[in-house]
């Protein structure tokens, strides 16, 4: 089996575990409240949320009252994403692949990125959409300086192991509704 067909396998599998954990509501931004407020006043991104994704908003609603945070702006395929300043109740549009951006705003550069994923496992590896958006963004902004990219995701969303490229970038810290995973 080619490395695309083990990555389309372990994505279907995961996003079926993932739907199930969105629809039985198990999806608390508490735990990531609590590690966002260790790093108050920190540049950081998020996303928001689309489909069955597990919601940042009230975390990034809290830390957005002590600093700057933004959301993701994909600008075309196979580029780096950039990231708009956001703030709770700002003007919001649609976006590429129908995930809300903010309408205007200032361009920023996180040191926190807040990362949405369809599988991960404890050793911090991360399965995505398959577009590498957030792969080329976390290696663009740690050829820069050190960034702390944050897996936040159902706990149903762990697995053993991943199919992994060289471009894949780790995670290094992993937080779910059930807890904080230390790597």
């Amino acid at each position: 089996m080619t490395l695309a067909a083990q990555k389309a396998a372990a994505r279907a599998a995961a996003l079926a575990a993932r739907a199930t954990a969105h629809a039985a509501g198990t999806g608390s931004a508490a735990h990531l409240s609590r590690v966002l407020a260790g790093y108050r006043g920190v540049p950081l991104a998020g996303y928001a949320a689309m489909r069955t994704e597990i919601d940042p908003a009230p975390a990034l609603e809290q830390a957005a009252a002590h600093g700057p945070v933004g959301l993701p702006v994909i600008e075309g395929k196979g580029r780096p994403l950039r990231f708009r300043a956001w703030s709770p109740g700002c003007a919001m549009v649609p976006g590429s692949f129908g995930a809300a951006i903010p309408a205007e705003g200032a361009w920023i550069d996180p040191e926190i990125l807040v990362v949405p994923l369809v599988a991960f496992t404890r050793a911090g590896d991360r399965l995505g959409y398959g577009g590498g958006f957030y792969d080329r963004t976390l290696a663009r902004l740690r050829a820069t300086r050190a960034t702390l990219a944050i897996g936040f995701a159902h706990a149903a969303q762990q697995v053993d192991s991943l199919p992994l490229e060289p471009t894949d970038q780790r995670l290094d810290l992993i937080v779910t509704e059930a807890g904080v995973i230390e790597l």
